[in-house]
C-alpha cells in the first residue's frame, strides 16, 4: 500500500527558511514523479513543485528561485526547502504522488509565516 507521509512544517518568522520532508512507502521513489501542493482555507490545493522520474524540475512562478524540490533516494524521501518565507506561504503542504492512475496524497503538514 501507497503512503506519504509529511512531515517538518510548523512556525516561521518571514525571511526565514523551512525544509518539509514526505516519506513514500511502497513505492520505488526513482520511478515516481512526486509533487508538493498547498492549500489555504477556502482555495482548491495548488502545485507549488514537482520533480519526474527523470529528475526534471517544475516550479509554481510565485515560488520558483525561493523553493527547491529535491529527492533522497537512498532514504525514499522528498523534500522542499523553502526559503525567504513570506505570509502569503502560509497553508497547509501536501506531498503528492501519481501512481498507476491513482493519486496519492499525504496527511498534510502545516507551515505558518509569522508576519
Amino acid at each position: 500500500q501507497v503512503q506519504l507521509v509529511e512531515s517538518g512544517g510548523g512556525l516561521v518568522q518571514a525571511g526565514g527558511s523551512l525544509t518539509l520532508s514526505c516519506a513514500v512507502s511502497g513505492s520505488t521513489l526513482s520511478m515516481i514523479d512526486l509533487n508538493w501542493y498547498r492549500r489555504v482555507p477556502g482555495n482548491e490545493r495548488e502545485m507549488v513543485a514537482g520533480v519526474r522520474s527523470n529528475g526534471a524540475t517544475i516550479y509554481a512562478g510565485s515560488v520558483k528561485g525561493r523553493f527547491t524540490i529535491s529527492r533522497e533516494n537512498a532514504r525514499n524521501t522528498v523534500a522542499l526547502q523553502m526559503n525567504s518565507l513570506s505570509p502569503e506561504d502560509t497553508a497547509v503542504y501536501y506531498c503528492n504522488a501519481p501512481i498507476g492512475g491513482r493519486n496519492y496524497w499525504g496527511q498534510g503538514t502545516q507551515v505558518t509565516v509569522s508576519s
